[in-house]
């Protein structure tokens, strides 16, 4: 069963810190090298000093970015820039948003949740790892001892837990409010009451928890604990590294909103491109939008409405440099069972990324596993005008505009493990 439990924050010194806007980030891994260098300028005590150091020349096992990391951690605390709530909390917060003109707001609440092994079907990943990520991190866990920032996991809410924990703040004014660099609104609230507390922990215990982002660090912190486990004599049940930080989310959340991850493709041949659409004729039923006589704007309005009217079906947009026209390539019935029902689990075989990737990639454009691993020629980004805009500006080849994952879909992939 879930275990979640309050638990005593380590905090920005609100009297030390005048904005909390200027030490926040998104997670590492989403961060550019730009913005790396730009949080380090924007503030001394900026959380990027602690997660995402910088490298420095002369780098070596006894001095280097975790080292450092290490050393200011503890000097913020001993000066107090990072203070321990004295008693333990929930944490409650709420993220503002504008998706197509309308605002949205979601909430999650953190807390300490108990690491479970995934084969326990407890917590549950939907996305595969790499080691050596997980081998730099594990190296910042060991050198902080702490987990510097939450995962961000589902659960679906059927007892209105979230619910409970939003009407308890009605009227109340949060601990913390700020803005962050991509124009966001958060705001965070201390939960203190143990009625509340025990009625979360009992509430979560028949749950599962499907990790939506954070898998690289969820798999470290487990293999954190099992070092410790290995290594200190007097390492228990009870010791603070048998829990993760967790931000959870609720699945029928109206805030929880999945984007699509568009797909943009460097150094395709134009004897590729020219061939794309033949080939693909065999597996897809084409339609096609002019561009030059309405304009990309227009086009890109009469194709996202078509795409949006088959949800149910998995259909891909694909635009082409020196290319009038975008084309809507919507899978015909069948072909993925027929091409991959011995090598593809359903829920895997039916995704529109699986369709993209193993149809299209591979089997049309002959992509090799190296070629899909090379994050040189690969790019993402979540608003097909953006994706176009990319390619017509020749910083990508072909762009292939997908719908959005499903929540529905996640759980399934999750649960089937």
């Amino acid at each position: 069963m879930a275990e979640v439990v309050p638990l005593n924050g380590l905090v920005y010194n609100s009297n030390k810190t005048d904005d909390f806007s200027d030490v926040v980030t998104p997670p590492y891994d989403v961060i550019s090298k730009d913005e790396q260098v730009a949080f380090h300028d924007r503030h001394p005590y900026n959380i990027i000093r602690l997660i995402l150091g910088m490298d420095e020349p002369g780098d070596n096992a006894q001095n280097n970015r975790h080292t450092r990391a290490a050393n200011l951690f503890q000097s913020w605390i001993d000066d107090e820039i990072l203070v321990q709530d004295s008693v333990p909390y929930l944490y409650l917060t709420s993220v503002e948003f504008t998706l197509a003109g309308q605002s949205i707001t979601r909430y999650g609440m953190i807390g300490n949740v108990r690491l479970e092994p995934f084969e326990k079907g407890i917590v549950l990943p939907h996305e595969k790892t790499f080691s050596k990520i997980k081998s730099e991190r594990l190296d910042l866990m060991k050198m902080c001892r702490a987990n510097l920032s939450p995962i961000f996991a589902l659960y679906s809410d059927g007892r209105g837990i979230l619910n409970r924990l939003v009407e308890s703040v009605h009227g109340v004014a949060p601990d913390v409010v700020l803005t962050d660099n991509k124009g966001l609104t958060h705001r965070m609230w201390r939960i203190g009451s143990t009625e509340m507390h025990t009625f979360v922990t009992k509430a979560m215990q028949d749950q599962k928890i499907y990790i939506a982002d954070g898998h690289h660090r969820y798999e470290t912190a487990l293999n954190y604990r099992n070092w410790l486990a290995q290594t200190q004599a007097n390492f228990n049940d009870t010791h603070p590294a048998n829990y993760v930080l967790m931000s959870l989310s609720s699945m029928e959340d109206p805030g929880l909103t999945i984007l699509p991850a568009h797909r943009l493709i460097k150094d395709l041949s134009a004897e590729a491109l020219s061939g794309m659409l033949q080939k693909s004729a065999r597996y897809f039923d084409q339609q096609h939008f002019p561009v030059e006589k309405p304009g990309l704007d227009q086009a890109l309005a009469q194709f996202t409405k078509a795409q949006q009217a088959q949800k149910q079906t998995t259909c891909i947009g694909l635009f082409m440099k020196k290319n009038p026209d975008l084309y809507l390539l919507t899978l015909k019935p069948g072909v993925m069972a027929d091409l991959f029902e011995r090598e593809l689990p359903a829920a895997l075989r039916d995704l529109d990324v699986t369709v993209l990737t193993r149809l299209l990639f591979m089997e049309v454009l002959g992509f090799d596993q190296a070629r899909l691993d090379d994050a040189q020629k690969i790019g993402y980004c979540t608003t097909a005008k953006d994706a176009a805009k990319a390619v017509n500006a020749g910083e990508y080849d072909a762009a292939f505009i997908l719908n959005p994952t499903k929540i529905e879909q996640v759980r399934q992939i999750a649960g089937d493990g």
